[in-house]
């Protein structure tokens, strides 16, 4: 059904005859009787995101901190590093959320671990350049916010296409067949080589990063691999412990019963994707493996608090420094 206003026709809004705007009279300083329907149509305009695989997942605040490490190539892949200043006592790899290895929000996390543990943090492009933009925070407030009813006519239809034309070829190229087995020959090619031969190894998981941390803490046989100046000692796991925030695309039970490796996670109760029962059933199976796992759950806390925060929010604040210290202290149990 086509939708007018007092300036003339505007055409069809959708092919989807749920989601269509009944006939709209709408005076040039704004909506007025017709407030219920523009109402109605801002919803069905916010709720296509919902379709996209885990739109809470590119939506957060970015950082204004800015990272202090550097950037080399380690083992085929762009990588930040960051340093301790004085020895390390360990090497975390930070596998990131979807916005990748050049976001500042992960960088300056980077830069925590490293200045207040003391450790060595590797943040590779494991996404091979395909990470999403930052522009998307941007693209997500405009499209989830309430607004004007010209912006939601016409502003939020462009702000979900151009979102849709970034998540949609991330899903395909990102997704756990291609990048895997990036994931796992970077840390099978990092374990066996001179730089670790006496330094344990952590991995650091968020949101797309914490599926690759949780199976990393499986420890199959197959991925484990010989240590440099171990020949003696026989094959190890890729990793020595695992943290991980806010995972996405997990699959409860299956993904977490295969847990061996030392894992931590910090998870909030009203996160979008991973959801209270599945972070309550995580944490039971956890506990039964005994003290060397552990579930932290964050009462009030969304989908991307430990990197994408608000940090002028206190809460949000507060978020972000208890899953940091949450890290630093299990790495401390398990790297030291």
């Amino acid at each position: 059904m086509p939708l007018t206003c007092a300036s003339g026709q505007f055409g069809r809004l959708t092919r989807n005859k749920d989601a269509r705007v009944r006939w709209l009279r709408v005076p040039l300083h704004g909506p007025t009787d017709c407030s219920t329907d523009l109402s109605n149509y801002e919803s069905s305009i916010s709720s296509k995101m919902s379709g996209v695989p885990c739109r809470a997942c590119v939506s957060g605040t970015l950082s204004e901190i800015t990272p202090t490490g550097t950037e080399t190539t380690i083992h085929g892949l762009p990588t930040y590093v960051a340093r301790p200043e004085g020895e390390s006592k360990g090497l975390i790899i930070y596998i990131p959320d979807a916005f990748g290895w050049k976001f500042p929000n992960n960088r300056a996390l980077a830069d925590q671990y490293a200045k207040n543990g003391g450790f060595t943090v590797y943040l590779p492009d494991f996404m091979n350049g395909h990470a999403l933009s930052d522009k998307l925070l941007d693209h997500m407030e405009i499209i989830t916010a309430p607004s004007s009813w010209y912006t939601t006519l016409f502003e939020k239809p462009v702000y979900i296409l151009q979102a849709i034309q970034h998540i949609i070829p991330f899903g395909i190229l990102c997704r756990e067949g291609a990048a895997k087995p990036r994931v796992v020959k970077f840390l099978r090619d990092l374990r066996a080589s001179p730089e670790t031969a006496n330094l344990k190894i952590g991995a650091a998981g968020f949101c797309w990063g914490g599926l690759y941390t949780v199976k990393l803490a499986h420890d199959t046989p197959s991925s484990r691999v010989q240590r440099y100046g171990s020949q003696n000692e026989g094959v190890k796991p890729l990793i020595d412990a695992a943290f991980t925030a806010h995972p996405s695309l997990l699959k409860i039970p299956t993904d977490v019963v295969g847990v061996t490796v030392p894992l931590s996670v910090a998870a909030g109760d009203i996160d979008f994707i991973m959801k209270l029962p599945d972070v309550e059933k995580t944490k039971s199976i956890l506990e039964k493996k005994g003290d060397d796992h552990e579930l932290v759950i964050f009462s009030g806390a969304k989908h991307g608090f430990a990197i994408r925060g608000d940090l002028k929010d206190p809460k949000a604040k507060e978020f972000a420094a208890q899953a940091e210290e949450q890290a630093i202290r299990w790495f401390s149990k398990w790297l030291v």
